[in-house]
């Protein structure tokens, strides 16, 4: 926790102290700090939308009811202004001695910030021309106990903002903004999927073997069974298993888990879109993953042209579309492949300070090359094709070089967005790539996949061929909202423990 946090949380605990000694008193006076419920009949964007064209000085006899949070607090002596803020907005209550009665009155001069509210009144426009309620009842539903940021400064230490996200969305109302593009993002998704007739599906986030990529899992104890599971790394092979029992397009917005560092980019918990279509192919995904991220940034930006971190990304299509191995090429210098001698390679990583161990072959000394030297040149939309074999252990071996797949990697502002192939449906082919996978897991690499006899077994009662669709949702909100990081798009993202 840093310094300003830590004097931070002084300062609240010395606060809620103060408040805790109210809360006696106000249940001491008979009065309940912490009500079962309100009434309220209208929302503040309700009555600004309703009373857009009331003039300034005017009031009506139109009674609501009221509630929400104290953000704000102005004593005038015979009127008190309290701007109270609920899921649509804010609104202003205008609290007159004279029509609440002295001992009401004083109530609320009493009330702190952060409190909860609920305000019965008629709806007036104040001289200065502020939308208001002036009540004749003002209820205290829920005591706050602790201080609110002071609202001019907000809440700026970053750590404070992701510990404690409900702080953030009361001091910072900005940050509400990510997350309702966020939801309108998932939203966007559904409904484009279920045009393309796709069927919405759920896997278990609890495998016995954890497969669909590389990558580290989680792993707990299933006490009743007396065996071992893992968290879900992707819920790839359960759903390509559908397509075996018959289902021709399937998808799921899933939760998945990878126990690896963290980053601005990676969070252990994270969002993806993953889709599998029968008889479809990676041109058949393409073609599904321009159209899908072009469509949920006009639906929810309105636009095609972002910018991202002082850089303008244009999502209009048609998108780029080049060869993994031409553009390491490209950086290099000289024309390599994954038919390239692995000498010839190693020694290119090792010119261009690329890690390399000791048993990789071309394919996987390529995608090292390609991850270091040209990931993070690619701004625009790039959909990097024909990836080695050697590293594509579920995709579809491309039919003029067996050595490299029919796969594309979507790369934007340097990062993959999304992961696509024809998928893999020969068995024999896909028990030799999960050999070769179980031989480096034995060989120390963590992130290897392992054999999956139960997925072998339905392929071998037939996989029709298809083509398959992984998006990281997470981070094309990041795009969508221009967030440096992750954790900008996260409700709750996952921290170190508090000192």
């Amino acid at each position: 926790m840093s310094e300003e946090s830590r004097d931070a949380e002084r300062t609240a605990d010395s606060a809620a102290d103060a408040r805790a000694s109210r809360v006696r008193e106000l249940r001491d006076a008979g009065v309940e700090p912490y009500r079962n419920g309100f009434d309220r009949t209208a929302a503040a964007a309700e009555l600004i939308g309703a009373y857009a064209s009331l003039e300034p000085g005017e009031e009506t006899a139109d009674l609501v009811a009221v509630a929400g949070r104290v953000v704000a607090k102005r004593d005038q002596g015979k009127a008190l202004f309290l701007v109270v803020r609920d899921g649509s907005g804010e609104l202003q209550l205008f609290c007159r001695a004279n029509v609440l009665g002295t001992d009401a009155y004083a109530a609320v001069a009493d009330l702190d910030l952060g409190d909860w509210v609920g305000a019965t009144g008629t709806v007036v426009r104040t001289r200065r021309g502020e939308l208001s309620v002036s009540p004749t009842e003002v209820l205290l539903l829920s005591k706050s106990l602790r201080s609110l940021p002071e609202k001019y400064h907000g809440l700026t230490d970053t750590e404070t903002r992701y510990r404690q996200r409900y702080v953030d969305l009361i001091a910072n109302p900005e940050v509400r903004r990510v997350f309702e593009i966020r939801f309108a993002v998932i939203s966007a998704i559904r409904r484009f999927m279920e045009e393309r007739a796709y069927v919405e599906v759920e896997t278990p986030m609890l495998q016995p073997i954890p497969g669909g990529a590389t990558a580290r899992p989680f792993i707990t104890r299933h006490n009743a069974l007396d065996m071992d599971l893992y968290l879900r790394i992707a819920p790839e092979l359960y759903l390509k298993r559908l397509l075996v029992g018959g289902f021709e397009r399937v998808y799921e917005i899933n939760r998945s888990f990878r126990n690896e560092g963290m980053s601005p980019r990676h969070n252990p918990e994270f969002t993806m879109l993953e889709a599998y279509q029968a008889f479809g192919t990676m041109e058949t995904m393409r073609e599904l993953t321009e159209s899908l991220i072009t469509r949920v940034a006009i639906e929810v930006l309105g636009t095609l042209e972002l910018e991202y971190q002082g850089t303008g990304v244009s999502l209009a299509s048609p998108w780029r579309q080049a060869p993994m191995a031409a553009l390491v090429s490209e950086a290099v210098g000289t024309a390599v492949s994954v038919h390239t001698p692995v000498a010839e390679l190693r020694g290119l990583c090792a010119r261009h300070g690329v890690h390399a161990e000791d048993g990789w072959g071309p394919g996987k000394l390529m995608t090292e090359l390609f991850e270091k030297l040209v990931e993070h040149t690619l701004v625009q939309p790039t959909l990097v094709t024909l990836y080695p074999a050697e590293t594509s252990p579920l995709a579809r071996r491309n039919d003029v070089d067996p050595e490299l797949t029919d796969r594309f990697e979507l790369i934007i502002t340097g990062r993959e967005f999304a992961n696509a192939f024809s998928e893999l449906v020969d068995p024999i082919d896909q028990r030799l790539r999960f050999e070769e996978q179980a031989a480096a897991k034995d060989a120390g690499d963590a992130e290897a996949m392992w054999v999956d006899e139960d997925y072998l077994r339905a392929q071998e009662y037939g996989m029709p061929p298809a083509g398959g669709l992984g998006i990281g949702i997470d981070r094309l909100v990041m795009l969508l909202t221009d967030s440096a990081s992750i954790r900008d798009v996260l409700l709750f993202p996952h921290m170190r423990p508090e000192a």
